[in-house]
């Protein structure tokens, strides 16, 4: 079988998108016929039933327009493959009449009855009525009324519809069980029980082309994993089919599998090499993975032209993918970080490549937590499966360039064994790098720092644990979990303002990072700095608001405070169960010292009180700095009169002697918050 030699590639993006707009231009009429823009154009008038000669007529070069247009050369040659998916393109124009309906001219939507329409009588004519299509001052568009009725009287109205019941889905296909869906007519069983027993036969018949036509209608209703079900059916019967091929890539698309999408189209080519949609559809799986060159090779040999929407964006991708490499080259991390999110939202919205770029500019930015989201995104990408071993990126070989960034973020955030496995494999896919042999050496050194410094820390030889924390330090000068490794030793030699100075280093690194916050916290208490402790330990409180060791921590701190202004701190207490208050003398003696108490009115009889008092013992163990009474309203009608409750459950807090907060039969959540909101 002899193939259509595929067309010459061009040799830059711009003369592939030049090329296509020529090709895409000609044989297109350079003006329009008269009175094709006019908004509101007039129906044409037929003077007499035959056609009026004209000059040009006999002409040599007129053609006739009753003559079926030629297909264009080659096309009736070209191979065509049944029951494959239509592309976006192939898909019918958005601006095609519906059944019923008729354009006239450039005019609006005029609605035509078909021959059952009657047409108004020439010898009985209609007063005020205008031409059917017209647009009335009124804005709407006049219709042909019938013969029998007259301008005052209106059309009979359109037959009733059949009625339809609406029942509940079972729960398959695309409904969710208990789903209102429209039966079929007759009460019949839903359309999902119908399709199952359609994709069961298609599963059991013999003939290829049935079952791709069952997985072609799965496609069209998005169930992408029965679709690629009954294809790889198709395929045991006829494995050499490439429009099936095409047609279960389109499927794995459906589902993200694109590295297998890719695999699929490579096979179909590999049967028909010039097949033209599975080029086509290459091409924008490439685009999507960020292979500019793979992705303009098979533009170029799309069929029969290439899409221009397509190299649009090819350009657009190539031009951010190729700004962001300069920007990377520069050291220009915030322009690196841009551009590679102008490429991401340009179409390469899969590329593992791209994400690892962004991953890497924001570790420079000392953006930690976003750069481990960004890296571990991309290594959820089945890149090997979709890119040949010998791509570069960077200078980089492709898969080498994601395990060096990844080696990167693991050391940054002290995942040190990950980042030692990671720039080893790097190393081994790409040993000739100089970039990646020197990261190498970086990590090595870094993770023996650690776990040197490590062993002497926990041996108790502190200052040589300094050291050695140190030395890494001199590889890797913005690592967070060296500093604050360091300063734990310092604290440990009673070295406090250094400790600081780490902790602060480390902060500036990683600024929500809890173990730089706790111990310059701790420091800052040692050295009787209560006011920074206080204020590092609130901040510790809403990160880890069920931690107890921090809240004692703050607790002391905050006693420590009030000290050193002279504040009376003899009857503040930490932890404890919840009080019970008895009289109106303990409630007040309760409600006035220093610190929050949260006070619950209630009674054991109540549904209510029984149901939430056992997590306020909850909070009470949550949040230890925090006075936890109970007042039985039975037992002290005094109490509930004087603070004039009259609803159970009431809980009120109060701070420092005064009333902040009543919440009456609150929720958990919003107990809790306001526990944490005024405790903290």
């Amino acid at each position: 079988m002899s193939h259509r030699p595929p067309a010459p590639m061009p040799d830059t993006l711009s003369d592939a998108f030049a090329a296509a707009v020529l090709l895409s231009s000609t044989d297109k009429p350079d003006t329009l016929p008269p009175g094709r823009l006019s908004p509101v154009s007039p129906l044409p008038h037929s003077s007499s039933k035959h056609p009026t000669p004209s000059s040009s007529s006999g002409s040599s070069g007129s053609i006739s327009i009753s003559r079926a247009a030629a297909p264009p050369p080659g096309l009736a040659s070209r191979r065509s493959h049944s029951g494959e998916i239509p592309l976006p393109s192939d898909a019918p124009p958005r601006g095609s009449a519906r059944p019923g309906h008729r354009r006239t001219g450039s005019g609006p939507l005029i609605f035509t009855s078909g021959a059952s329409a009657c047409s108004s009588s020439a010898t009985s004519p209609l007063t005020n009525a205008l031409p059917a299509g017209n647009i009335c001052p009124s804005g709407r568009i006049a219709k042909p009324l019938p013969s029998s009725c007259s301008a005052a009287t209106p059309p009979p109205p359109p037959p009733p519809r059949a009625s339809r019941h609406d029942v509940l889905g079972s729960g398959t296909a695309n409904y969710g069980h208990g789903s209102i869906v429209r039966s079929r007519s007759g009460g019949a069983a839903p359309a999902a029980h119908e399709d199952d027993a359609a994709v069961r036969r298609a599963m059991a018949a013999a003939d290829p082309e049935e079952v791709k036509r069952a997985g072609n209608e799965q496609y069209r209703k998005g169930c992408f994993e029965e679709a690629l079900r009954l294809y790889d059916r198709a395929l045991a019967l006829c494995p050499d089919n490439a429009a099936c091929r095409g047609n279960r890539a389109a499927a794995l698309i459906g589902l993200r599998r694109l590295g297998e999408a890719v695999k699929e189209c490579e096979e179909a080519l590999r049967i028909d090499p010039s097949y033209g949609r599975a080029h086509h559809r290459l091409a924008s799986l490439h685009i999507r993975l960020g292979h500019i060159e793979d992705a303009l090779k098979h533009l170029s040999l799309a069929a029969p032209q290439p899409d221009l929407l397509e190299l649009h964006k090819l350009q657009t991708v190539e031009k951010h993918l190729g700004r962001c490499l300069d920007a990377r080259k520069a050291g220009d991390w915030k322009s690196a970080l841009r551009e590679s999110d102008a490429a991401i939202a340009a179409g390469a919205d899969s590329s593992a490549l791209l994400l690892a770029a962004r991953a890497e500019a924001l570790l420079r930015l000392n953006l930690l937590d976003e750069a481990d989201l960004a890296i571990a995104s991309a290594s959820k990408l089945d890149y090997s499966s979709s890119s040949s071993s010998d791509t570069k990126f960077c200078g980089f070989l492709a898969n080498a360039y994601l395990f060096y960034v990844h080696a990167q973020v693991d050391m940054a955030l002290g995942r040190f064994d990950h980042a030692v496995s990671s720039i080893d494999r790097a190393r081994i896919i790409d040993p000739g790098n100089s970039e990646v042999v020197a990261m190498h050496n970086k990590v090595k050194s870094v993770a023996r720092a650690r776990s040197l410094g490590n062993e002497l820390f926990n041996s108790g030889k502190f200052s040589e644990a300094c050291l050695a924390y140190g030395e890494g330090l001199k590889q890797h000068p913005v690592n967070k979990v060296l500093y604050c490794n360091r300063a734990a030793c310092r604290f440990k030699l009673g070295q406090w303002e250094k400790s600081i100075e780490d902790c602060n280093e480390a902060l500036k690194i990683h600024p929500n990072y809890t173990k730089a916050l706790l111990r310059r916290a701790a420091s800052y208490g040692k050295m009787e700095r209560w006011a920074e402790s206080v204020k590092d330990y609130e901040v510790l409180r809403k990160e880890l608001p069920s931690d107890t060791e921090v809240a004692e921590a703050y607790f002391h701190a905050q006693v420590g405070l009030k000290s050193s202004r002279g504040e009376e701190v003899s009857n503040m207490k930490f932890g404890g169960e919840v009080e019970a208050i008895t009289g109106m003398e303990q409630f007040q003696m309760a409600t006035s010292l220093p610190g929050v108490s949260v006070v619950h009115f209630m009674t054991p009889s109540n549904q209510q009180c029984c149901k939430i008092s056992p997590f306020v013992n909850t909070l009470c163990t949550r949040y230890p700095s925090v006075n936890f009474l109970k007042v039985d309203v039975n037992e002290s009608p005094s109490v509930a009169r004087a603070e004039n409750v009259r609803t159970i459950p009431t809980f009120k807090i109060y701070k420092n002697g005064m009333r902040v907060k009543e919440m009456i039969c609150p929720s958990q959540q919003l107990l809790e918050y306001s526990v944490r909101h005024y405790g903290i």
